[in-house]
């Protein structure tokens, strides 16, 4: 049984080898937005992750189907607030969720016929929601290296602008020196003002592709004070001491909620450990035989 379970993995295989070598030697037909994150994204992605895209690129749309058009275009915002993690776009995550769920299915079929189904449950669930969870770890770390970057930022902007360049000159020259993911945001931003959006519409994109309140406190009180007419190096400085004191605020809030976990912690493992080293050490340094006082 197990030979014949082997062979048919084997097999399996080497028909997605195949099919994958016979659709790029083919030049199949792509959607629009996988051939875009093919071609542009492949120098964030792995061959491996490319191999899989190709494979599930067929039934993609098959995929986007039943997820039905909330749930994509919910999927569509995600991906923006992750910043499309290694090129991922709506139709390279249908095509990897095909893939890893037939893998999922098929590696929980092989755990159940040999009588593992705890193992086979957890591989059925790693192959449905592993996509998901990489887009989720990668919108929490885009959000952190955001507000980390964004004081900073603002105070070098400020600095520039009071130089005397104009507000867009100066926050293109210096998104030019940051790298990480609030300089890409700044960057789509640019080329959408450079395309005819206004800047009270790119930067309502902008404030919509992020999770943080730090960008949108940013925009908000940017289009406040052009609204009001506030001059912009005094806006950018009272914003970046606004999140000073908002991440100042935010540390002793996580501060205080360790507290209850780090004693929970002491009184679940510690206290006992210790308890049960103290009875040991007077049980063995006190000699007495408990076989002869309970007449064993």
């Amino acid at each position: 049984m197990m030979g014949l379970l082997l062979a048919v993995v084997v097999g399996l295989s080497v028909y997605g080898a195949f099919q994958g070598v016979r659709l790029y030697r083919a030049d199949a037909k792509l959607p629009g937005d996988l051939a875009i994150a093919l071609e542009v994204g492949a120098t964030r992605t792995t061959a491996v992750g490319s191999g899989i895209d190709r494979l599930g690129m067929r039934y993609a749309p098959s995929v986007l189907r039943m997820m039905g058009p909330k749930r994509v275009d919910a999927l569509r915002r995600r991906l923006d607030m992750a910043g499309n993690p290694g090129g991922m776009t709506v139709d390279r995550y249908a095509a990897r969720r095909a893939v890893y769920g037939f893998l999922g299915a098929f590696a929980a079929l092989a755990l159940l016929l040999r009588g593992q189904p705890i193992i086979a449950i957890l591989a059925l669930a790693y192959g449905l929601v592993w996509t998901d969870v990489i887009i989720r770890s990668h919108i929490a770390r885009r959000k952190e290296d955001i507000e980390r970057t964004l004081p900073d930022f603002l105070d070098v902007l400020a600095v520039v602008v009071s130089a005397g360049l104009g507000f867009r000159q100066a926050l293109e020259r210096v998104a030019e020196k940051y790298k990480g993911p609030w300089s890409d945001e700044l960057r789509i931003t640019l080329r959408q003002m450079d395309m005819g959006v206004s800047r009270r519409e790119a930067f309502d994109q902008l404030r919509r592709r992020n999770a943080s309140e730090q960008v949108s406190m940013f925009v908000t009180a940017l289009q406040q004070g052009e609204e009001l007419g506030a001059p912009i190096v005094d806006t950018l400085i009272q914003i970046a001491n606004d999140m000073r004191r908002t991440d100042a605020q935010n540390a002793r809030r996580r501060a205080a909620q360790a507290v209850p976990k780090t004693t929970l912690v002491v009184t679940m493992v510690m206290l006992p450990a210790t308890m049960l080293l103290i009875v040991l050490s007077f049980y063995y340094g006190s000699g007495v035989d408990f076989g002869d006082i309970l007449g064993q």
